[in-house]
């Protein structure tokens, strides 16, 4: 039989996160990821924009999770104007990296 009953000492995610500090510092990678991902957003074609997703980022590189060899090439082509626009945007990384899969984009 299954218990019901809440948890007296439940936190939530939010809280559990924030609460430990490395755990804190992994959430605020992500967001600044996340962030540097809609700030490129406008440049690159709405239609390339599914196929790319915010990945690692660490004091020494930011990775872009790209679906297909196709969106990568074109990426590729534009990483000097996407490094140029994270600097004017004070959002600066030191290199950007591309991380290709096969499947198909979710």
């Amino acid at each position: 039989m299954t218990d019901h009953r809440p948890l007296k000492n439940a936190v939530s995610a939010y809280d559990a996160v924030t609460g430990a500090p490395k755990l804190a510092h992994l959430a605020r990678l992500g967001w600044e990821s996340n962030a540097r991902l809609a700030a490129i957003a406008p440049l690159v074609p709405e239609a390339l924009r599914p196929y790319v997703k915010a990945g690692p980022l660490d004091d020494k590189s930011w990775c872009l999770l790209v679906s297909g060899n196709a969106a990568a090439a074109k990426l590729r082509q534009m990483l000097p104007s996407i490094q140029a626009h994270l600097k004017n945007s004070g959002l600066t990384v030191p290199s950007i990296r591309l991380k290709v899969s096969l499947q198909n984009k979710k």
